[in-house]
């Protein structure tokens, strides 16, 4: 019974603010200042194609579609082949790995520097240039996949090696399959941050045109601080992808993280 009640109230937790900002999306102006906290009386259900419309999202969209996709396909193959070698330990010091690979999700973003590569390397400014800077923070993905590759029997390594498959085969024919709940879970985890990402993308990105959805609700913002229904229909909007992702994916997140956990 407790353990259904403390459910019950992460539940709350977790919803709470969705809802809130919710019941805020759907005011108009006067119904948000004359009673800010309290629940809406007549919907405003035009809010949303207003914010959609006048803060010019469906274009913020794609882009965001682009570096999220992008950059987590990339990250993930890299978390891969970094993490199944780590767990079968083809790598010298695997110990000295796993501290550095701890050790980096501590360490600050190194701004200027990556700024300074994408300028040398003609890739500022460019789209292709923010997917591979993003791709590159893999982030706790190669730690989750060391844990759950080692839920794999070693005796499939050894069997596919005996009937001549190579490494980057038994990789995709093999473990991909294996380990679709992990691979799935650290794709959502690094799209989340890069959907999420803004500090970056001012400084690598300042074509507006280029700029993805967190710098479009950031200028949305600035043009509309006093219209409270408008900012939260647009927030709704940002936000709206990343929570669709996750009710229909967090079978696979909830057994990657576990699967790694357990394992690691």
């Amino acid at each position: 019974m407790i353990n259904y009640l403390l459910a019950i109230l992460v539940a709350i937790l977790y919803l709470f603010p969705l809802l809130y900002l919710l019941n805020t999306a759907l005011k108009d102006d006067a119904q948000f200042f004359a009673n800010p906290n309290g629940l809406v009386t007549v919907p405003h259900w035009v809010n949303f194609p207003d914010a959609w419309n006048q803060g010019n999202f469906g274009a913020y969209m794609i882009n965001s579609m682009i570096y999220a996709g992008g950059a987590a396909v990339i990250g993930t193959a890299v978390s891969l082949f970094i993490g199944f070698p780590l767990a079968r330990g083809y790598l010298r010091r695997p110990g000295l790995w796993n501290v550095m690979l701890v050790l980096i999700l501590f360490l600050p973003n190194a701004i200027i520097t990556q700024f300074q590569l994408l300028l040398r390397t003609g890739l500022y400014d460019t789209r292709i240039g923010y997917v591979l800077i993003m791709s590159v923070a893999v982030g706790i993905g190669p730690i989750l996949l060391r844990g759950y590759a080692k839920s794999i029997p070693i005796e499939i390594d050894e069997a596919a090696a005996l009937d001549g498959v190579g490494y980057l085969r038994y990789l995709t024919t093999f473990v991909i399959p294996m380990a679709r709940p992990a691979l799935v879970t650290v794709f959502i985890l690094q799209a989340i941050s890069v959907w999420n990402e803004i500090i970056l993308a001012t400084v690598l990105l300042p074509d507006p045109d280029k700029a993805p959805v967190t710098l479009g609700l950031y200028a949305f913002q600035g043009q509309y601080t006093s219209h409270w229904g408008l900012l939260a229909a647009a927030t709704m909007i940002v936000a709206g992808p990343l929570v669709a992702a996750y009710v229909f994916l967090q079978r696979y997140l909830v057994s990657g993280v576990l699967g790694g956990a357990v394992k690691g």
